[in-house]
């Protein structure tokens, strides 16, 4: 069986592969690379000549990528990307031009912890500039970034992941709702509130105060309330004087402390999600990711132990 060898890995053949499979299309691809398709076929054509496998196929809808393309895929346009990257940052400092480091971060987690832990971070590091970016979700962003921070369950991956914290959940409410606990326990406490809800990618709205309710071992009804994209506006409304949310009480631990927040009952619940630092294990190596990998579980580190 033949073995690839990377000194005479087919770049030009690669290159029309990425450019075919991100568009699915040679017309697309040809225009991408700005090229003949006659040109972007015979690349192709030579690529799985070389693998003994094709990498596309024709369907009535258009062309779809068979096991083996969707294989190589992703890690070409990993590597191309890695290597535009890199050699741009090169250019860059050759010019005088600072480091940009890509990164990702949940809605609430940005705006509740993150802000002034990057704000830190830029005066102490005033020549790495930062591109932020946020999207809702569990998991890895759909963009390619240099460093996520990840709301997720523990997955098994090609990415290393540095757990920053286990999500720990308690209801939480405005002083003023919190009045109505005296005298209740927490299962009628919350039959006579409104439940706030967070939405979770690919889970039906409830499921976290479902979760919370059955490990308490009490059943809720979880039809009545408001649902919210994000915890941070969920915690917002509860602060406004309206309803019960579970809220990650180490992310909010300055909205406990000051009195805004109350958690009427000494509970909680850890519902198996996470917060992660996830980045490709490849880049280990680069000087500014590990500093700032070093920098974020150090003061998130602190952070926790402060509110624990």
């Amino acid at each position: 069986m033949a073995v690839i060898d990377r000194r005479w890995l087919p770049l030009n053949a690669l290159r029309a592969f990425e450019a075919v499979g991100r568009q699915l299309s040679f017309t697309g691809g040809a225009q991408r690379l700005q090229v003949t398709q006659s040109a972007l076929s015979r690349h192709v054509a030579s690529l799985e000549d070389l693998l003994g496998r094709p990498l596309l196929e024709r369907r009535p809808s258009g062309l779809a990528l068979t096991p083996a393309g969707a294989a190589l895929l992703p890690v070409v346009k990993k590597s191309f990307d890695r290597l535009e990257e890199v050699m741009n940052d090169i250019l860059q400092e050759e010019a005088g031009h600072q480091r940009r480091l890509r990164l990702h971060m949940p809605p609430s987690f940005l705006h509740q912890v993150a802000l002034p832990i990057l704000s830190d971070f830029r005066r102490e590091f005033p020549d790495i500039l930062i591109d932020v970016s946020t999207s809702l979700g569990t998991g890895l962003p759909p963009t390619e970034v240099d460093v996520a921070v990840v709301y997720d369950r523990p997955q098994a991956g090609d990415t290393v992941r540095d757990l920053l914290w286990m999500v720990r959940v308690a209801p939480v409410c405005a002083p003023g709702i919190a009045a109505a606990a005296a005298g209740l326990d927490l299962s009628q406490f919350l039959a006579g509130q409104e439940l706030l809800h967070v939405k979770l990618q690919g889970e039906p709205i409830g499921t976290h105060w479902t979760h919370f309710a059955r490990a308490q071992g009490f059943a809720l009804d979880i039809r009545r309330g408001m649902a919210f994209d994000t915890v941070t506006l969920a915690a917002q409304y509860a602060m406004a004087g309206q309803g019960v949310v579970l809220a990650d009480i180490d992310m909010f631990a300055s909205e406990i402390a000051a009195g805004r927040l109350v958690a009427p009952y000494d509970v909680t619940a850890e519902d198996g999600y996470g917060y992660y630092l996830a980045f490709h294990s490849e880049d280990l190596g680069d000087p500014v990711i590990s500093l700032f990998r070093s920098w974020m579980i150090a003061r998130l580190g602190r952070l926790v132990r402060k509110s624990a």
